[in-house]
């Protein structure tokens, strides 16, 4: 019967023959598990073009309900893979408190005039964020850039710029 630290052993000899998945472990809030899960429900990131194809695999593309007059609500799809979608939002939850990055990005996004989201949904936005970082780092082999993260923010409190 194999103990929980021999299996660990295992994932991490298989994980480190992927490229890219020593600049991904150094992502903070990011684990090995976490890391091995996504790049067993995505397999290599070398066949997509885009991540926004990995976001439709997870099933966290929008879309809205409406028919004729009647605008309805958007939402996720769903249609996609369960566990990957499932992997993606228990990541990103740590992630919002430990990382510094994805903690400004989740304030300004709950908190911004122009159009604020819900907790939610700002955790959904992140995770689509984090399927890109991820899909950056594993196809072009770069490091974790912190910087490049928050530059998408207009806000002076947490890019320290006046506008």
């Amino acid at each position: 019967m194999l103990k929980l630290s021999d299996l660990m052993v295992k994932v991490e000899a298989i994980i480190n023959e992927i490229p890219g998945e020593k600049e991904m472990l150094l992502i903070p809030g990011l684990g090995l598990v976490t890391v091995a899960g996504f790049l067993s429900e995505v397999c290599e990131l070398a066949q997509y073009a885009h991540p926004r194809q990995i976001q439709k695999l997870a099933g966290l593309t929008l879309k809205e309900y409406s028919s004729g007059k009647h605008k309805g609500q958007t939402t996720i799809t769903k249609r996609g893979r369960r566990k990957l979608r499932s992997l993606l939002f228990k990541a990103i939850m740590p992630m919002v408190a430990k990382n510094n990055e994805f903690k400004a990005l989740h304030k300004y996004y709950t908190t911004r005039a122009n159009n604020p989201l819900k907790k939610k949904q700002s955790l959904i936005a992140l995770c689509c964020k984090l399927i890109r970082v991820l899909y950056a780092i594993g196809t072009k082999g770069v490091a974790y850039n912190p910087q490049k993260l928050i530059n998408d923010i207009k806000h002076p409190e947490v890019t320290g710029k006046v506008a």
